[in-house]
C-alpha cells in the first residue's frame, strides 16, 4: 500500500506506510534488491550506505561522516554566545613563572 501526501507542507511525495516485499535477484556473481525510490526518499539516505548482517535481516543506514556538521554547530553556537570559556581563566605557577613571550 502506498499513501500519496498531498499539498504536505515539505513537498508533494510517495510515502510507504506499510512493509513492501522484494525479491533477491541475480546482478553478476552478487545478489541485489531493487528498492523503490519513494522508500530511498523517505528513508533520506545518502549515495553511501553502511550494510550490517544481524540473525533474520540485513540493516542498510545512512554514512555520517566523521565531524559532520561541526562547523554549522560552532557557527550557530557563536551566534547565540554559547562558545564561551565556561571557567575564568586561571594562570598557573608554569604561567607565572617559567612562561616568556619572545
Amino acid at each position: 500500500m502506498i499513501d500519496v501526501v498531498a499539498g504536505s507542507a515539505c513537498s508533494d511525495y510517495n510515502v510507504i506506510t506499510v512493509a513492501t516485499t522484494a525479491r533477491i535477484v541475480r546482478i553478476g556473481n552478487s545478489r541485489g534488491i531493487r528498492l523503490p525510490k519513494a522508500l530511498l526518499q523517505q528513508a533520506q539516505l545518502g549515495e553511501d550506505v553502511e550494510l550490517l548482517a544481524e540473525p533474520g535481516r540485513i540493516v542498510v543506514r545512512g554514512i555520517r561522516r566523521t565531524r559532520e556538521g561541526w562547523a554549522d554547530a560552532a557557527r550557530a553556537m557563536h551566534q547565540r554566545g554559547d562558545d564561551r570559556l565556561l571557567d575564568a581563566p586561571a594562570a598557573t605557577r608554569f604561567d607565572e613563572e617559567a612562561w616568556e613571550w619572545r
